[in-house]
């Protein structure tokens, strides 16, 4: 075994004992949160979605669900930010909506740090530097979310989760971790500016000029 598979070996084991605290600590705001979910918008009280693992393996991502499913009149999804309620707003600010993904952590899907799983139709929009960064585990925190989360633009997002990639360690991982409590404190970077959730990546919107990022099939 190569130390980095040795090292990846220990990054699981953290992983799970991490996630188990963490489940064990929160159950009982867990509880509380899905309570309240099911009185202010009914069931369901979590949020189901496909989202590409390590090596781009889907996986379902279980969060709390913030937003309602209310359509408009001509029976269309409504925007993020009205869908989003006040309940959803504070889960956001708080994070607490991700605490669900603590079981993602258990099962393997994702690990406690590591670039955040985005959506399955982003993956044929990537560049191939782009595509890096799912050789790691997605995370429920990593170092783009500590450098700006939903605040800065979509290039530097993918810049700084690649760069995880090619500078991981078990004590980078600890970093990102306290930076995250501190984050998380100080409500920093939860929303991109003018915007209640993040954009959607768009490549040329963003400025990816590449030809396979101007393709939307």
């Amino acid at each position: 075994m190569t130390s980095f598979s040795r090292s990846l070996a220990v990054k699981r084991c953290c992983d799970i004992m991490g996630a188990m605290a963490g489940i064990m600590l929160s159950a009982p705001v867990m509880c509380i949160i899905g309570g309240l979910i099911g009185w202010k918008m009914g069931l369901p009280v979590f949020f189901k979605q496909s989202r590409p693992g390590r090596l781009t393996k889907p996986f379902h991502l279980f969060k709390f669900r913030t937003m309602t499913g209310q359509p408009d009149p001509q029976s269309r999804c409504l925007p993020d930010e009205q869908r989003l309620t006040r309940l959803g707003k504070h889960l956001r600010a708080s994070s607490l909506d991700e605490l669900p993904e603590l079981f993602n952590v258990i099962k393997g899907d994702m690990s406690l740090v590591g670039p955040r799983p985005l959506l399955m139709q982003y993956l044929k929009r990537y560049t191939p530097e782009q595509m890096r960064r799912h050789e790691m585990k997605p995370g429920l925190t990593g170092w783009a979310q500590v450098n700006g989360r939903n605040a800065i633009g979509w290039e530097e997002r993918f810049k700084l989760d690649v760069w995880y990639v090619d500078h991981w360690s078990l004590w980078l991982d600890v970093k990102i971790i306290l930076l995250t409590m501190k984050q998380i404190i100080r409500r920093e970077g939860i929303n991109h500016p003018g915007e209640a959730t993040m954009s959607e990546f768009n490549p040329v919107r963003h400025g990816c000029l590449t030809l396979r990022a101007s393709r939307k099939g």
